[in-house]
This record gives C-alpha cells, sequence and structure tokens, in this order.
C-alpha cells in the first residue's frame, strides 16, 4: 500500500501537471470505485484543480467550488501520468481523470476492487475520512509518545494504526523499527524513556529521508513504479538477507497478508519472534534463538 512517502511524491508529481488545470472529465470503468453518489460526477468535470492535499494515505484533489475528488489507493492501487485521452484497455485500469495536457490514469492489480474514489463537498466532508491519526511532523516528542502509548499496543501495531498515527504502514514501520532497534512486538507501555527517543528520533528521520528520496526521483518523471520494496531498505522485503547494520539475516513474522521483517540481533537481542503458521506446526520444537535456528538447519 502507498504510504506517506509515496503519498507525498504523488503529489508532488501531480502539481506542475494538474494544479490550475481544468479536469476535463472523467471515465469509470469499474462501477465499485465510486463510493459517493452526491455530488456527481458530472458536477465535479470542467472545474479547475486549485488545491491537492494527503489526508492519511488518501490524495485528495480540490476544484473549483469546494469540491474533493478523494482517491483511497489501498494495496494494489497505482497512478500513471498518460497523454491526453489514453484509452483504458484491460481490466486493471480502473479510471481516467482527463486534463488538457494529459490523463492520471488509476489501475489495480489483482482480482479484488479495494481502490476507491470519493467526491466530496466542503471541508466538513472531506474531514470526515482524516482517521485522527497525529502527523508526525507537526506534533512534538511528548504529544507522540502520548498518542503511541494511550493504548498498549504492539509497536508495530501503534504505529500502522491510522487512528494513532497518520500515513504509516506495513513497510516504513519495519524500517523506522529497524532504524530504532526496536522489536516490533514490544508493548507501547513497556518503553523505556531512552527507547521513545529512539523510536520519535527514527519515525521522524526514517520518512524524511524516503521522502526526499521520492520527491527527488518525482522531479525526473512521474513515478510510476511505486512499490512496498525499494532498493535501499533496510529490512522490509528483504526476509533471509543480510542486516546492512550488523550483518546478520532478516527474518519475518507472517499473518494474512502481511509481512513484518526485522533483525533478530539488532532488534529482539537474538530471539527469534514466533511465526504463526511454522511455529503452530514445529511447537515446541519452534527455534527461540539464532543458534538454536541454525542448529534445526543442519538437522
Amino acid at each position: 500500500m502507498p504510504e506517506l512517502p509515496d503519498i507525498v511524491a504523488y503529489l508532488h508529481a501531480l502539481e506542475p501537471r494538474i494544479l490550475g488545470q481544468p479536469l476535463q472529465k472523467i471515465r469509470l470503468t469499474s462501477p465499485f470505485l465510486l463510493r459517493t453518489t452526491d455530488p456527481s460526477l458530472t458536477e465535479v468535470e470542467g472545474r479547475t484543480v486549485g488545491e491537492l492535499r494527503r489526508i492519511g494515505k488518501r490524495i485528495a484533489i480540490g476544484v473549483d467550488g469546494d469540491l474533493w475528488l478523494v482517491l483511497h489507493l489501498m494495496i494494489a492501487g497505482r497512478l500513471h501520468w498518460r497523454p491526453p485521452g489514453a484509452k483504458l484497455a484491460g481490466k486493471q485500469n480502473l479510471a481516467a481523470f482527463d486534463f488538457p495536457n494529459g490523463s492520471l490514469v488509476l489501475t489495480e492489480a489483482g482480482g479484488k476492487r479495494r481502490a476507491s474514489l470519493y467526491i466530496l463537498r466542503g471541508e466538513e466532508a472531506l474531514r470526515s475520512l482524516d482517521p485522527g491519526g497525529i502527523d508526525v511532523f507537526a506534533r512534538d516528542f511528548d504529544s507522540f509518545r502520548a498518542a503511541l502509548s494511550a493504548e498498549n499496543r504492539t509497536l508495530k501495531r501503534a504505529l500502522t494504526d491510522p487512528r494513532i498515527v497518520n500515513g504509516i504502514g506495513n513497510a516504513y514501520s519495519d524500517e523506522i523499527l529497524h532504524a530504532a532497534q526496536l522489536s516490533p512486538i514490544t508493548l507501547t507501555q513497556k518503553l523505556k524513556p531512552e527507547e521513545w527517543e529512539r523510536l520519535f528520533a527514527a519515525t521522524q528521520g526514517t520518512l524524511k529521508l524516503w521522502m526526499d528520496r521520492l520527491r527527488n526521483d518525482a522531479e525526473h518523471g512521474f513515478p510510476e513504479k511505486v512499490t512496498a520494496f525499494r532498493e535501499g531498505m533496510a529490512v522490509h522485503g528483504r526476509y533471509g538477507k543480510a542486516c546492512p547494520r550488523c550483518g546478520e539475516k532478516i527474518q519475518r513474522i507472517r499473518y494474512a497478508d502481511h509481512e513484518t521483517n526485522y533483525c533478530p540481533r539488532c532488534q529482539t537481542g537474538g530471539r527469534l519472534l514466533a511465526d504463526r503458521s511454522l511455529s503452530r506446526l514445529l511447537r515446541s520444537d519452534w527455534p527461540r534463538t539464532l543458534d538454536e535456528l541454525e542448529a534445526l538447519k543442519r538437522r
């Protein structure tokens, strides 16, 4: 799922392309994309784009008359900049937003249709889509700590809950926790003062690093290859590869459609975190340490 740095890159690329331009037409190929009925598509068409915003992991496009188009790309939705009037061939093409200088095309890979488009009127309606998580760049250390420790959650859950923190998902939470050298399953109310300081610095530092990188890439062309697995990431998507800090092999916890990656030496004191499916299978044979894991592999 595109997260805060990816959404910032999209907005950076969209600004010179659609800001001040009339939205000539909206073409939908999927009836499931549009989640609202009033205002209608025709009310938005012909109006000029006056503002672009990020609402969590959503992209909000404001046009004349205080109307807003809000796109939530979910897991597999992506945006592409195409020539004017681009054809929407293939099942992955869900919509096109036509401007005089090009078409913004929304695609979604896979068979599930989770991406959404809302058309809203006014600031109050726009705010209703905000899940309420804090912006880590607009809050100080104390408010960051208060938000994450209000409930006793694991760090992974707290960072990725949009009601607690704004814009962070599976990929960048892995990177943040590795930078902070903290276990993803540590409970927020168990953190020591120095660990809170590391977490706050790592959250801001990691997000800023990737925002700057992706914004710079967007200077050279529209971000067509938005992915959760990027070259240069420390742990996310790097299961079995060497940790860039200590050289130990990256491990993972798998659950549902998600995967948490971590370095056992840097983050968990050498302890292996139980993978749900494998730990059920192995039961008492589940390795608890790196040494036990290596011994199990040699059997």
